[in-house]
């Protein structure tokens, strides 16, 4: 097992800290710059040796991304260091997951990538091989996370919470406001809604003994009455320093539902982890029309 650096691609290298420590074999292999992904730094490069321009190096050598690099090294070169050549192989050759990492451990047989990263590479690859931390997917992992890192809840980071939609002056015209029903102030919008897989149906609450004919079967009606969302910056009081409690509203304290650290089970079957649940039946849609189409209307 050891860190040695191994070719990946033209240009592009992987291994761990040792492959670090000699700048002279680091020029002689032709390595431009170095991402490292430990909590050192590497030492620099030769003498000579510039990081590469945006968008690749001054010999045409690939990097990984700008102004990244053609050698990432992590202590050891099995785990952190391969994720992030998975991650590239995936993005620039069009591999899923496990085929990427596939091909690593092919060149790099004592590659080992930890499952929390391969659980990212997954989430990487469900997002289309980007960042996109407006999707409802990076969302739930965020707070899966969290909940896991955290455990105390006595502070959470700003990001973790939707604005307030109070606090927006207008909304996108293609995003729906969700309302309470008894006052009418805003609560939440499409956008923090975090859907989920729907569940089994009755057979997920067998372990309730539900007895009722009425409620084990499927008489058409509509399977998840709450919808499931990130937090908003109006819960935040109720979420510290609690596992679960009440949500309700922040204008007239009607009840609109319940959060859970720990995770509720969804009317559908499917356990929601953790939990913000708001009950359809106490919010109002609200669908903003464009302003043309308003015109037109009237007209």
């Amino acid at each position: 097992r050891g860190g040695g650096m191994v070719p990946m691609l033209p240009g592009l290298y992987v291994g761990g800290a040792e492959s670090c420590s000699s700048p002279e074999s680091l020029a002689a292999a032709g390595v431009v710059a170095v991402l490292t992904v430990d909590a050192e730094e590497p030492p620099p490069l030769a003498a000579g040796r510039t990081p590469p321009p945006p968008g690749g190096s001054p010999d045409g050598r690939a990097v990984l991304s700008c102004p990244v690099l053609s050698c990432p090294c992590s202590q050891a070169g099995v785990s952190r260091s391969v994720a992030v050549v998975t991650a590239y192989l995936m993005k620039t050759e069009g591999l899923g997951w496990e085929e990427a990492y596939a091909a690593v451990k092919a060149a790099k047989p004592d590659a080992e990538v930890n499952p929390g990263f391969q659980e990212q590479l997954k989430l990487y690859e469900a997002m289309g091989c980007a960042v996109d931390s407006s999707s409802a997917l990076y969302k739930r992992y965020r707070l899966q996370m969290l909940t896991e890192r955290y455990p105390e809840l006595q502070d959470l980071p700003r990001e973790v919470f939707a604005v307030d939609p109070t606090n927006i002056c207008q909304p996108p015209n293609t995003e729906v406001l969700y309302r309470c029903r008894k006052c009418r102030r805003a609560l939440f919008r499409s956008s923090s809604i975090l859907s989920h897989t729907e569940g089994s149906g009755p057979t997920a609450f067998a372990h309730k003994r539900i007895t009722d004919p009425a409620q084990l079967c499927d008489d058409g009606r509509e399977k998840c009455t709450s919808y499931f969302t990130e937090p908003v910056q109006w819960m935040e009081p109720a979420l510290l320093g609690v596992m679960e409690g009440q949500l309700l509203c922040p204008k007239c304290t009607a009840k609109l539902g319940s959060f859970s650290w720990r995770g509720e089970q969804c009317s559908c079957g499917r356990w929601v982890t953790p939990a913000f649940q708001i009950h359809k039946s106490r919010v109002d849609e609200v669908r903003m029309l464009p302003v043309g189409n308003f015109q037109a209307a009237k007209a």
